[in-house]
């Protein structure tokens, strides 16, 4: 596969983390905290996908095999680290919400 189809892997899944973050977070706010874990699940297996694209760039150039740095590669890990940042505030915000729907008297 092309560097740079490597490169879009990390981008696209790591968008797609951080969308299924936001959607976690917006369940929150509804008090529908089994869609809200849901969207975490996603956000995760996401990132896990992600993760494998950069642990593969990492584990070639550890054998030698050069990886261009390119501002696309940057741009690719910056989405990547925005969208794991999404998901632990996510994870907070879920749980101040559930803490809220307590003290409120709802389930």
């Amino acid at each position: 596969m092309e560097n740079q189809e490597v490169i879009m892997g990390i981008i696209i899944h790591g968008g797609n983390a951080r969308s299924a973050s936001m959607r976690a977070m917006a369940s929150a706010k509804k008090a529908e905290f089994d869609e809200a874990e849901k969207f975490i699940e996603e956000t995760n297996e996401e990132l896990n996908k992600a993760h494998r694209i950069q642990t593969d760039l990492i584990q070639a150039e550890s054998r030698g095999d050069k990886t261009e740095i390119s501002l696309l590669m940057v741009h690719a890990q910056d989405h990547l680290m925005n969208a794991m940042t999404v998901r632990d505030l996510a994870l907070e915000i879920i749980d101040l919400n559930k803490k809220i729907t307590q003290l409120s008297g709802g389930n």
